[in-house]
């Protein structure tokens, strides 16, 4: 397996604009624009260093011009530019935090895509609800930053909800964000499947893994994988899938188990299957290299009591707190309505404080 390409943290710009230089005499060569897929990998990766370079760039001009009005203030004495001083400095200082935000976007797959699967837990068909409730906060969360999110694969629960699903979500540092999601979620209502209006306490777990594909060279022997071909499932009718379209990928030395019947070809199916076999792999053995770090033995404990990295109580009050940083709103509504920065944002902070 080969490494990520790395352009140095958001502070680097130097080694940024080394990267540009680089994809640029790529794109000078004829035969790129013969693998589409690529060259577009190549020019969303030089348009986000393009923004990472203006966004270290534009605090420092903001910077000047406050510099130069309040030259022009002392030298003519006028009062009024002192507003003006004060609110570029403002403006200035937001930028700065924003900087200082991006730099936690720093890690070796903090700028790619996402992939994410949700897995029932303890409690039956409401932990499969939950499944689903999930899954709409998240993709909900995606629409709100114009993040893409396709479906790769769903199991439908018993009576309702989901079993599991898994999609992936394509934008710029969507891991970086996402991976603050990765942890066991804990639900506590009434239950709407309960004829005595019971609270019930419900799990469901989140993983998160970056989406490797065109940045990381993942080779998989065909003698040490078993392809198997299902039904897709369905609502019926005339959509009922008539074929073996679905796709089941097992890596026999590892055990790792992936599906796909998005797509209604067999061919779709595999490739994805494949991509997200290849993260999964990737995941395995970042994970095999820092087996003594508390991130990775918290994702292998039971999806039960004692797990959970928050939690989300509609009944008796309403409120949600995570765990690991204390944050909490009583406004659970807009959070399993995808306003989940403030989370997200509090992990990176305290996750980014912890290494320095």
């Amino acid at each position: 397996m080969r490494g990520p390409r790395s352009s140095g943290g958001i502070f680097d710009p130097e080694a940024r604009a080394r990267r540009i230089a680089q994809i640029d005499e790529e794109a000078a060569k004829p035969d790129l624009w013969n693998d589409h897929k690529r060259a577009q990998t190549l020019m969303r990766e030089k348009a986000r260093l393009q923004k990472d370079i203006e966004s270290y760039e534009r605090p420092l001009r903001e910077l000047k011009d406050a510099e130069d009005l309040l030259v022009m203030a002392e030298e003519e004495g006028a009062e009024e530019f002192g507003e003006e001083v004060e609110a570029a400095l403002d403006s200035v200082s937001t930028l700065v935090e924003s900087l200082e935000f991006a730099r936690m976007m720093s890690g070796p797959t903090d700028a790619a895509g996402a992939i994410v699967g949700i897995h029932a837990g303890a409690g039956g068909t409401e932990s499969q609800d939950w499944v689903e409730m999930l899954q709409r906060m998240y993709l909900r969360w995606c629409e709100r930053r114009g993040f893409g999110a396709v479906l790769l694969d769903t199991q439908p629960g018993d009576e309702a909800g989901l079993k599991s699903t898994t999609f992936s979500v394509d934008g710029d540092y969507a891991y970086g964000y996402l991976k603050a999601e990765s942890g066991v979620h804990r639900l506590v209502r009434i239950s709407p499947f309960d004829a005595n209006a019971r609270r019930h306490t419900t799990f469901a777990s989140v993983f998160v893994l970056p989406d490797i594909e065109d940045t990381i060279e993942i080779e998989i022997n065909d003698d040490d994988l078993r392809v198997d071909t299902f039904r897709s499932g369905g609502a019926g009718g005339q959509h009922v899938n008539k074929t073996d379209s679905a796709v089941r990928l097992t890596h026999l030395p590892t055990g790792i188990v992936v599906s796909c019947q998005n797509e209604r070809s067999q061919h779709k199916n595999r490739a994805t299957a494949m991509r997200v076999l290849k993260a999964r792999l990737y995941d395995f053995e970042m994970k095999k290299k820092e087996a003594d770090r508390d991130k990775v033995e918290a994702q292998k404990k039971d999806i039960d009591f004692g797990s959970q990295i928050r939690s989300y109580v509609l009944h008796p009050y309403r409120m949600v707190k995570d765990l690991r940083t204390g944050h909490e709103t009583g406004n659970a509504d807009a959070v399993l309505d995808g306003d989940l920065d403030e989370f997200i944002q509090a992990y990176l902070l305290q996750s980014s404080s912890h290494k320095e």
